[in-house]
């Protein structure tokens, strides 16, 4: 018989992934310690930068995710989980290696489904890097939605900006922000909104805008996760 045990390759950035980790344990059903997934968390901030390396295309990233996921098969994990969006452009060389890993954007389809927004348009919120390689846009157009991504000035005056903030621990100032690019999608006709950087439910915990739903990445692999150790 093998024992599940869930590995979570982190550190993209710290905080995101302190975050799925709370998630993961605050949706848990459990009554007790032993009730809890099993799980390694790989936490090493020391990943070069992945929005600047999709876009100087030099790969410099992946021996250190590489080198995380072997970490994670040394510890016995049986199944992984990326909280950073933009890490799944190497998804395809990182599953080679043999461990099974939830891939984010099903994650976010899954719980598309389960709110019964389906083959409708959504608003896609992310790095500059997760929005130019289409992670979303590829994926989720091909399963019948249309994705509409912010636009380029409210990449560049609102989201990226926000991002940075949030990795230097300033919230409020990103929430505000967000928010701005937030209300432009509605504004746009959307039905949902998936926040697709795993550090911009750090700043935007509503579930909700203007009766819009907002999508959590974060909380969809936690949701996934679960299912997954419940099987």
């Amino acid at each position: 018989m093998i024992v599940k045990k869930l590995g979570v390759l982190g550190g993209m950035g710290p905080a995101a992934s302190a975050e799925f980790m709370t998630r993961l344990t605050a949706h848990t059903v459990a009554s007790c310690d032993q009730d809890h997934i099993p799980t390694i968390l790989w936490s090493d901030p020391r990943v070069p930068d992945r929005s600047s390396s999709i876009r100087n295309g030099d790969n410099l990233p992946l021996p250190w995710l590489e080198h995380g996921v072997r970490g994670l098969q040394s510890a016995g994990c049986t199944h992984i989980v990326m909280p950073c969006n933009t890490a799944h452009f190497w998804y395809n060389d990182l599953v080679k290696l043999g461990t099974p890993i939830t891939h984010i954007v099903d994650s976010v389809a899954d719980e598309l489904r389960r709110i019964e927004v389906i083959n409708t348009r959504i608003g896609i919120l992310g790095t500059q890097a997760t929005v130019e390689m289409g992670l979303y846009t590829n994926h989720l157009d091909a399963l019948g939605w249309q994705c509409i991504g912010a636009s380029r000035h409210y990449m560049d005056n609102f989201v990226q900006p926000a991002i940075k903030l949030i990795k230097s621990n300033n919230i409020d100032s990103a929430h505000e922000l967000l928010m701005y690019a937030i209300n432009d999608l509605i504004n746009s006709g959307v039905d949902a909104i998936v926040l697709g950087c795993t550090e911009i439910p750090l700043a935007v915990t509503q579930q909700s805008e203007r009766n819009i739903p907002l999508i959590n990445s974060i909380d969809s692999l936690v949701k996934s996760t679960i299912s997954w150790y419940n099987s």
